[in-house]
């Protein structure tokens, strides 16, 4: 009778559904899997060192987005794809009022994973978000967290989700895989002491603007 019991338990647990990130939304896992090969590691040589951020692919021909700050024009910046492969990168453009946002372009003979741009206006308090990025050299990590707050005066998005040095530039997403916002700095009082929880994205619907300002420019 005991054994009959303990078998019907395990039966009703493997017939649970599968625990989907968000509720309404992809799995964690299944949103790494397809984002990540569109993510890569941007090494940027500086005028006071070596500088390591992130960067996600837009465009299958190899345009990049990433944080202005992690590049410097004229300097020699090097991309690689999460498959460990090296390419030299040209900066295309920075973008936006503050130079905050930064285009990169890499030539290769094959098409690249490209990224979904999603709709930051539709961006929740409390909404569950994830984040990947380069922190201190480790690429393609996986983190996640919620929205924490929005800043309409600063338009920035605040996170809890582990947001480091190395991960300017990455991809905040949504439980769609969709990029809500670049991931750009930490509010960091101790000076990299520890990871406090916060964490500012520029929304994607900005940097939107600024794609389409640079086109019809």
């Amino acid at each position: 009778m005991y054994k009959k019991m303990i078998l019907t338990m395990l039966l009703m647990q493997l017939s649970l559904p599968v625990f989907s990130f968000g509720g309404l939304g992809k799995s964690a896992v299944s949103i790494y899997e397809d984002i990540n090969p569109a993510i890569v590691t941007v090494d940027s040589q500086l005028s006071d060192g070596l500088s390591c951020g992130t960067g996600c692919i837009i465009d299958k021909s190899g345009v990049i987005l990433t944080s202005a700050h992690v590049v410097d024009i004229g300097k020699a910046v090097v991309v690689t794809t999460n498959n460990g492969q090296n390419y030299d990168a040209k900066v295309l453009k920075r973008l936006g009022e503050n130079k905050d946002i930064a285009l990169l372009k890499i030539d290769a003979k094959r098409d690249f994973k490209t990224v979904k741009l999603g709709n930051s206006e539709k961006v929740k308090v409390g909404e569950k978000v994830l984040a990947i990025g380069n922190p201190f050299g480790f690429s393609g990590t996986l983190t996640q967290g919620i929205v924490s707050r929005i800043d309409y005066t600063k338009n920035r998005i605040q996170t809890d989700a582990a947001i480091n040095p190395g991960s300017s530039g990455g991809p905040l997403l949504n439980t769609r895989g969709e990029i809500i916002g670049i991931n750009q700095a930490i509010y960091n009082p101790d000076n990299n002491i520890s990871n406090i929880g916060i964490g500012f994205a520029t929304p994607i619907n900005l940097v939107k603007e600024y794609l389409k300002e640079l086109d019809n420019g």
